[in-house]
């Protein structure tokens, strides 16, 4: 649906989901950001504990994270929610990950250092652009893959 049309019930977030367009100043979404936000900090500060410390924060923040990963901080992210990572993966330092479209990583994969996976979107139509809309694609990256650094 268009975001224009006043039938269009859906939040901020479903039309993001959906991959429609949507406004990203909504308060739902920014109470989404800072809490991903919070718990990318309360991460940075338990992988100085442990990796498996600073997995159990990535529990609570990733839509999913399978076993034996290690992610190094920082982290980046909008949401987190959005983000599922498989088994046996590595993210070197300092990971970008905007998920306002879901992120699938697959297993075995390997990421170097300062990696930008980019979901948002703009519109190619500058009315649109003025009205402060975007959109997002989903990323999918498959098993066994490797990203070098500044990818």
């Amino acid at each position: 649906m268009s975001h224009d049309n006043p039938t269009d019930t859906r939040s901020q977030l479903e039309r993001m989901q959906s991959g429609d367009l949507y406004t990203a100043d909504d308060e739902e979404l920014a109470a989404e950001q800072r809490r991903a936000y919070l718990l990318m900090r309360e991460f940075d500060t338990q992988y100085a504990v442990s990796i498996e410390a600073g997995n159990k924060v990535l529990e609570k923040l990733l839509g999913s994270i399978g076993t034996n990963v290690n992610i190094r901080p920082p982290l980046y992210i909008d949401y987190g929610r959005f983000i599922h990572i498989g088994d046996d993966t590595f993210v070197n330092y300092g990971l970008v990950a905007l998920d306002v479209a879901p992120i699938t990583i697959g297993r075995n994969v390997k990421i170097g250092t300062n990696v930008q996976l980019l979901t948002p979107t703009h519109p190619v139509e500058p009315e649109l652009r003025w009205k402060r809309l975007e959109a997002a694609k989903p990323i999918v990256i498959g098993d066994n893959v490797w990203i070098g650094s500044g990818a």
